[in-house]
């Protein structure tokens, strides 16, 4: 792989760990979708594919780690087990980054202003409009639970929003604060 291209997977990655430490300052909008066919209540134990979808190269990014870390957390805390040996369900990230563009359109009509108080309201000023553009980009974190043995996604969590690229101060805890949110609308293990 040349260097623009890993250059460029560095930053998708990057932009993608914005992403998150932006959805944990707020406004993320999270959901779920469990595979009707999947039965959730048979899945007790997981582990994380390799490589996964966030990692670059053959190599675990930061991103992934932190991931892997906050996810293993919140799944054990709902009654998971981690296991590398025959596990129910694989774990995978994908993140994707968006930029999007908003147009705001504005008219305005001046009040009228008379001639020495004379006529006021009579006289008008010219009517104006303007606009403005405003770049951002919004991005998605999506949880993958694999059934290995058909190979389906049985259930799947994910976080969306716009990315502050001022949210970047504590990373880590927002990390987990974002995955935390998604693991949030997995039923416990049974």
């Amino acid at each position: 792989m040349d260097a623009v291209s890993r250059l460029a997977a560095r930053l998708l990655v990057l932009m993608a760990f914005a992403f998150l430490v932006a959805c944990a300052a707020g406004g993320a909008k999270v959901r779920s979708d469990t595979n009707p066919d999947a039965q959730l209540s048979q899945y007790r134990t997981f582990a994380f594919f390799s490589p996964l979808a966030t990692d670059h190269d053959g190599s675990e990014t930061v991103l992934s780690k932190r991931l892997k870390q906050a996810t293993r957390r919140n799944l054990e805390a709902k009654g998971y087990v981690y296991t590398e040996s025959e596990p129910d369900m694989l774990v995978n990230f994908f993140a994707n980054i968006e930029a999007k563009q908003e147009i705001h359109s504005t008219a305005s009509a001046p009040v009228g202003y008379g001639y020495y108080s004379y006529r006021a309201g009579y006289y008008n000023g010219w009517a104006s409009t303007g606009s403005s553009v405003e770049n951002y980009r919004e991005g998605t974190l999506t949880i993958d639970l694999v059934d290995p043995g058909k190979k389906v996604v049985a259930w799947q969590g994910q976080a969306e929003g716009e990315i502050d690229p001022l949210a970047s101060k504590t990373p880590g805890q927002r990390v987990d604060d974002v995955v935390e949110a998604i693991i949030a609308k997995l039923p416990a293990a049974q």
